[in-house]
């Protein structure tokens, strides 16, 4: 009988250019990867956890510091590490959300800020976006009226994405939570696509909540997260147990309710912390990220009929791009029909192109040298030119 599960060894990164829409900013550092190893153990960080027994009281590894250290990087109070955007999202809908509640939204909002206001017994409704796919203050501020006129109360919570997952567009988070602050309503800022990609002050944007994802932009396995927020949040957010034992008397200290006690508590906690320093330095040169996510663009809109959805000029490496009229054009009359995109870009040595694709889609080029994203920009048009697309 076959004893061992015989799992394929992962080699996309090592030997492809990988323009994956959710998988840019969450490769590894050589620093994770090495943590990784030592840490793999399922309770590792546990070896020196004492008395306050927490994980964000633990000295060593330093995760105190660490929560600490991303408080002060985010421009927040207080900061703790989660198991994903998603479990930031519900500790804060869970806290501040009551039954029936009324909780706004955006129509660009990803799918479990949804989750975490339903899992809370809220109602959501979603703030329109413009015809440019973007989030407004102004539409905001109409919404909240009309939630208010619908329920006959205000919303205890607001969330916007900082750069959505559909456009890959940065909204004008700071004007939206100006509008939330004159309503008294708390904003909570996903910044699933920005937290470890791009420079992020939380106070600078009026958020009460910053929500970042470790494993989708801050170079860290999966599942991991933040939630940081302002002293006035912290207190309720992360407030202690004071559940009581019938039989025993038993009482659990200081475990913190929304955080389940304790959170990472192994490789995940110690692969952001290792990567912690590079993704730091890294989003000091977020100017050439969007150069180099302009230039991939530019490359495939000189193939002719296609179009980019995503705002233009560029100010994000995440865009969704629609090419009905020219590669799906070929998709019609390919033997491969619209997998043919995703097999020739391999070909030379690019995936995260999802195979089927040759309609509308995304992809992203976080983290690319300056050389790879030339070979991405000419391989898009040599595939085109291939194909018989024309060049303009």
């Amino acid at each position: 009988m076959k004893c061992a599960v015989d799992i394929e060894s992962r080699d996309v990164e090592e030997m492809y250019i990988n323009i994956d829409p959710i998988q840019a900013g969450g490769r590894l550092t050589a620093e994770a990867m090495r943590a990784a190893i030592a840490y793999g153990d399922g309770y590792s960080v546990c070896d020196n956890c004492r008395n306050p027994p927490r994980l964000d009281y633990i000295k060593n590894p330093p995760i105190a510091q660490y929560h600490a250290d991303l408080a002060a990087w985010l421009n927040m109070d207080t900061a703790r590490v989660v198991p994903g955007a998603r479990r930031g999202f519900q500790a804060v809908a869970s806290t501040l959300v009551e039954k029936g509640d009324p909780v706004i939204l955006t129509s660009l909002a990803h799918y479990t800020e949804f989750m975490a206001v339903e899992a809370a017994g809220g109602i959501p409704r979603e703030i329109p976006k413009d015809a440019k796919n973007h989030i407004t203050p102004d539409a905001a501020a109409e919404k909240i009226e009309a939630v208010i006129r619908e329920f006959s109360k205000t919303p205890p919570l607001l969330f916007v994405d900082h750069v959505d997952y559909q456009f890959g567009n940065v909204h004008d988070v700071a004007g939206i939570a100006k509008v939330a602050h004159q309503y008294d309503i708390p904003v909570l800022v996903n910044g699933a696509y920005t937290v470890g990609i791009m420079p992020v002050d939380g106070k600078a944007l009026g958020a009460d909540f910053v929500v970042g994802s470790g494993h989708k932009s801050m170079a860290a396995p999966a599942p991991s997260g933040v939630l940081a927020t302002t002293n006035e949040h912290a207190e309720r957010v992360f407030r202690t147990t004071q559940a009581k034992g019938d039989v025993t008397g038993r009482t659990f200290g200081m475990k913190e309710i929304e955080m389940m006690g304790c959170t990472l508590m192994g490789v995940t906690v110690v692969g952001m912390m290792a990567s912690f320093p590079r993704v730091r330095e890294r989003v000091q040169h977020w100017d050439t990220e969007v150069a180099h996510s302009q230039a991939v663009v530019d490359a495939l809109l000189s193939i002719e009929g296609t179009k980019v959805l995503s705002d233009y000029p560029r100010q994000h490496t995440l865009t969704r791009i629609d090419t009905r009229e020219s590669f799906d054009t070929v998709a019609q009359q390919h033997k491969k029909r619209g997998f043919f995109l995703a097999s020739d870009m391999k070909k030379r040595g690019i995936t995260g192109v999802i195979p089927g694709s040759t309609r509308v889609w995304k992809f992203n080029t976080f983290g690319l040298t300056e050389k790879q994203i030339r070979h991405v920009g000419e391989a898009f048009v040599e595939v085109a030119r291939e194909n018989g697309l024309n060049i303009i």
